[in-house]
């Protein structure tokens, strides 16, 4: 037998030591910033205090405080991760790097989702070992959520969450050579909650050089509240704390309480004058900017960086089919999904039922819901970015279906994630209940698309032909893989 000692490796902070499984070198709970405490959890990232010996780095370590988060009948256990595993020193990254690693390997690194409110590395989903074994050094992190990360608070910046992925990109930059990865290509990618994320960070100058690539996964750039939006929700937390709504107060309201007065603050309304609510009323908390990412890369902000943008084609339906509420979906619930999300919902609705003639109440529904809260945001941040970068813009959809909950669920939002990880084999993620259905995946699907996430990461081309505002060549990702040329192009019409 070969007894292999485990791996050691030196980062700026001090040594860690991490676990090898077969060919891949797993380093699980490595801090990138100080535990954020009392008023901490309020200000920016902080630089991580140096340790003496070496720090174990072989079981997973604590995650953001959070509620544990269920969506009805579909077990997202998986996704979610198991709720809150306590503990103050949790902005940290796992690294997923193969054993053999000569280095300058192509370097991804992984936002997780969870609506701005769970969701972390500990999740069974964000296992990076299918990387690693295709050369890739994979780095997944945790970030501020809920209140200490999106909350808009007086005398703190806004944004938080989204600072510690810039803090993390920053010890990835300076400590990635040492695990074998190449600091001069590192692509960032991001789903639901992580893409939005990561759309804003395409828009965040401190950002710059910092990452080469980035893949936006079902997010928006069109997903910011504005300060008058993220206002109503900070004055409805600081009722719910009853408390002053600055830094100082809330620096000593415990992580429970956060955690709580987070999990009370659905159904804000949050329309104004001139803007909707771009998550239509799901989450009270998105980032802050008065300026939508899709308009500042439109001004010309990461022209630099090479971007992959996509949706699934039935992202809507998970908000629908396992809380019971697709099947039994009326016309009346049609006009209500398109008056929440557009400034004219009789044009929107018309245009759905003119370009799907054949649709169910269920199905238009399900549409105008994922394109107010993804569709649209993503169409106007790729047409951003191709009308204004001397880099390359590639688009796709997602639209393999899952025959969960009795064949509804389809190709939902978080479906391509199995694949993306090469983990659609995974028991927890198969099953009537579970993400993929009780059907077995198309083998060679998951392994088509992990590669062709890898040779985007490894070259910036992943293997059709690129977006531009003209013809909007999208790549449609099922069993077959078609190339269509400006798809939906009505319904995008109708947004714009």
């Amino acid at each position: 037998m070969n007894h292999h000692p485990d791996p050691v490796v030196t980062t700026d902070q001090g040594a860690v030591r991490g676990l090898r499984q077969g060919d891949t070198l797993t380093f699980l709970n490595i801090p990138y910033a100080a535990p954020p405490r009392g008023a901490g959890r309020f200000t920016p990232p902080q630089p991580h205090e140096p340790w003496d010996g070496v720090r174990d780095a072989t079981v997973p370590g604590p995650n953001a405080p959070q509620s544990k988060r269920k969506l009805g009948n579909v077990d997202m256990t998986p996704y979610f991760g198991a709720g809150w595993s306590r503990g103050e020193d949790y902005l940290t990254v796992n690294v997923f790097t193969p054993a053999a690693a000569g280095g300058n390997l192509p370097v991804m690194v992984f936002v997780h989702g969870g609506g701005f409110v769970a969701g972390s590395t500990r999740s069974s989903l964000y296992d990076g070992s299918a990387f690693a074994r295709d050369g890739v050094v994979l780095v997944t992190l945790n970030y501020r959520l809920g209140i200490a990360g999106f909350l808009d608070v007086a005398g703190a910046p806004a944004n938080r969450g989204l600072l510690d992925v810039v803090a993390a990109l920053r010890w990835v930059h300076q400590n990635i050579a040492a695990f074998g990865g190449d600091a001069d290509n590192v692509t960032l990618f991001g789903q639901s909650a992580g893409a939005t994320i990561v759309g804003g960070i395409l828009a965040t100058d401190e950002a710059a050089g910092l990452f080469h690539r980035a893949i936006v996964q079902s997010g928006s750039g069109l997903g910011a509240f504005t300060t008058e939006q993220a206002a109503r929700v900070t004055n409805a937390a600081a009722e719910a704390l009853g408390s002053e709504p600055h830094i100082e107060a809330f620096a000593d309201i415990s992580d429970e309480r956060l955690v709580e007065a987070a999990s009370q603050l659905a159904g804000i309304n949050l329309r104004t004058a001139t803007h909707h609510d771009p998550l239509i009323g799901l989450s009270p908390f998105s980032l802050v900017l008065d300026t939508q990412p899709a308009e500042s890369v439109a001004a010309g902000l990461s022209a630099d960086v090479d971007l992959l943008v996509g949706t699934n084609t039935e992202e809507g339906n998970l908000y629908l089919v396992p809380v019971g509420k697709y099947a039994t979906s009326t016309a009346a619930d049609v006009d209500e999904a398109a008056a929440r999300s557009h400034s004219n919902p009789a044009l929107l609705v018309e245009t759905y039922r003119t370009s799907r003639p054949e649709a169910s109440f269920a199905e238009l529904r399900s549409a105008i819901m994922a394109d107010a809260l993804f569709g649209a945001g993503s169409r106007a941040l790729t047409d951003a970015h191709a009308a204004h970068s001397e880099s390359a813009t590639y688009a796709y959809e997602f639209a393999w279906r899952s025959h969960a909950l009795d064949g509804e669920l389809g190709a939902t939002h978080a479906v391509e994630l199995p694949f993306v990880f090469d983990l659609a084999h995974r028991p927890e993620l198969n099953g009537p209940n579970a993400l993929l259905g009780p059907d077995r995946a198309p083998a060679n699907l998951a392994t088509r698309v992990h590669e062709t996430w890898i040779r985007f990461a490894r070259t910036g081309d992943p293997g059709w032909e690129q977006y531009d505002t003209g013809r909007r060549a999208t790549m449609h990702i099922d069993v077959e893989w078609i190339q269509i040329d400006d798809p939906r192009c009505q319904e995008r019409r109708a947004w714009n």
